[in-house]
């Protein structure tokens, strides 16, 4: 069977769920048993987000080869329960990268180089990849910003030459856009989506389905206007005002009928019926009034929330399973050191303090876990929040004031987090780091090991800095386990505190490897704890066999 393609546009403005849109229809055509692979196509001229500042792109998505990735990859990852690689997602940086290589070497033989045949064609090379490399029956293809965004023109026009180049029948091109509502008449306006679908028909591509957002129901005669003004089906225009659980976006595309157009238009052969009864419980439990469980997310970035959208969704992957509903009180790590935001905590039954570069907002985590070591209150800090957990204690259990991490103090005289040695000489910011899945040992009777209910697990790192080795004895005789090691015993990958209701931290990532019905071992643990604290009764949520297993 060749290869079929879905090409996933947007237009009018940006934000419109363009990834949760690839990532649903993913799952639609997942549960026909078909083999779905997922592709973003960025067009910013970073090489990848790895650089980015999160407040700019939200958070740095890392797959299992180590690729700093798009956070719809995260989508994509979740919904259709699949482990992408980084063929999975590309940028301008890349492609331009490797044209101009191949020119330094003379690969064109002197040719003028232009961006069309030569930058098209690295793009076409680059989307082909990704059927190659996962033997996908269906490779859905997003590209990243706005139909009309200069940026996105090579993409485009890659994307209108992929239909001559894998056949028409094989191409199906979903334009996803927006319908504005305005307040003074009560109306959403279809215009800006005509004038979007004529820009998109400028380039060459006409689109074969519309699916018009908005925050408000889309009345029929809206979709019938849609349907003649931009030359598509009626039953191709599909409404989809904004849900209040995004699990549910699924489940509306099938009502609307998109799974078996798609079949349809692509020629496809389900292998099996979909089954939606997971989902369905996934969403009734998502709207189901559940106890409050309050947990204090202690960042650097919490003015945009999507810099921890993983964190946020492992939060409440966890909660579901558990019959909670998670609210996260998002406190400024600077705040806590002006001595605001401790309200938060207080109240909190849960503190997570995550990941982070730099040392703005340092101290404040520091102090949050400080106040979760003392107080007794469940703590579970991810990369950086264990870096400084080891630093806290350092600070204030072994008695050295001035412990740091050499990240921020190159010249502390106790550099209890320190450089990895092999990372020493290496100048570039770019992919310098751990980066990706690594194996990690538990050692039996501990917190971690109790979690996961196994000995070897494999998680996904994004770092540079260590615990440092020197001080490994001096923590463990004042109440550190120590309880996840690489296995060669050099790295140290998770600690706990014994005499703690529950205080762990990980150095790797576990959030990245959460999904909505299997929810990540530890992030079960720790909501848990906090539901203990709370003097919450927790039930136990089955939505398959392996969460019946671990509740």
């Amino acid at each position: 069977m060749d290869v079929k393609y879905v090409f996933i546009t947007g237009g009018v403005v940006s934000s419109v769920g363009k990834g949760v849109t690839s990532a649903a229809l993913g799952r639609l055509l997942k549960e026909r048993g078909l083999n779905v692979a997922i592709q973003k196509l960025d067009p910013y001229i970073n090489v990848d987000p790895g650089t980015m500042s999160p407040y700019q792109h939200g958070e740095v998505y890392v797959l299992d080869d180590g690729s700093e990735t798009d956070l719809d990859l995260g989508h994509y990852e979740r919904f259709v329960d699949i482990n992408l690689t980084k063929v999975c997602n590309v940028t301008t940086g890349q492609v331009y990268a490797d044209v101009i290589a191949k020119e330094r070497r003379g690969d064109y033989l002197g040719g003028t180089i232009q961006v069309i045949p030569h930058i098209t064609n690295e793009i076409k090379h680059r989307i082909a990849q990704v059927s190659k490399t996962t033997n996908a029956d269906v490779v859905i293809v997003e590209v990243g910003g706005t139909v009309g965004d200069i940026e996105s023109l090579p993409f485009l026009e890659a994307l209108r030459q992929m239909r001559g180049d894998v056949g028409r029948e094989n191409c199906c091109y979903v334009h996803v856009t927006w319908l504005p509502h305005i307040a003074a008449t009560g109306e959403l306006k279809t215009k800006p989506t005509q004038h979007s679908v004529r820009e998109l028909r400028s380039i060459g591509i006409s689109p074969d389905v519309i699916i018009a957002r908005a925050d408000l129901p889309i009345e029929q005669e809206l979709t019938a206007k849609i349907a003649q003004f931009c030359d598509v089906e009626q039953k191709a225009v599909l409404p989809m005002h904004t849900a209040d659980v995004m699990y549910d976006v699924p489940l509306r595309l099938e009502e609307l009928g998109v799974g078996d157009y798609l079949m349809d238009k692509l020629s496809l052969k389900a292998s099996r019926q979909p089954q939606w009864e997971v989902w369905e419980h996934l969403v009734a439990e998502s709207r189901r009034e559940k106890p409050k469980l309050n947990i204090a997310l202690v960042g650097k970035y919490v003015e945009l929330h999507d810099a921890y959208f993983s964190v946020r969704e492992a939060l409440n992957h966890a909660g579901l399973a558990l019959g909670v509903e998670v609210h996260i009180d998002w406190v400024h790590s600077v705040d806590l050191e002006k001595g605001i935001g401790w309200d938060e905590v207080k109240a909190a039954d849960g503190v997570l303090v995550p990941g982070g570069f730099g040392s703005r907002g340092i101290e404040g985590k520091v102090l949050a876990a400080k106040y979760a070591r003392e107080e007794l209150v469940p703590y579970l800090g991810l990369c950086l929040g264990m870096q400084l957990m080891v630093v806290e204690f350092a600070r204030n259990v072994l008695g050295y004031s001035d412990a740091n991490s050499t990240e921020f103090d190159p010249a502390s005289p106790h550099p209890v987090i320190d450089l990895m040695p092999d990372q020493r000489e290496i100048a570039d910011m770019g992919a310098t780091m751990r980066l990706g899945v690594y194996p990690c040992e538990l050692q039996s009777g501990t917190r971690a090991a109790e979690a996961y209910d196994k000995l070897v697990v494999d998680e996904r790192h994004r770092h540079r800095f260590e615990f440092n080795n020197a001080y490994r004895t001096e923590f463990e005789e004042k109440g550190v386990q120590l309880s996840g090691m690489s296995p060669d015993g050099r790295l140290v990958e998770i600690a706990e505190l014994r005499d703690h209701p529950f205080m762990l931290a990980t150095q790797f990532h576990p959030e990245f490897l959460s999904r909505p019905t299997r929810p990540h071992p530890l992030f079960l643990a720790f909501v848990r704890a906090a539901c203990e604290k709370a003097e919450i009764k927790q039930e136990a949520i089955v939505f398959d066999q392996e969460i019946s297993e671990k509740v």
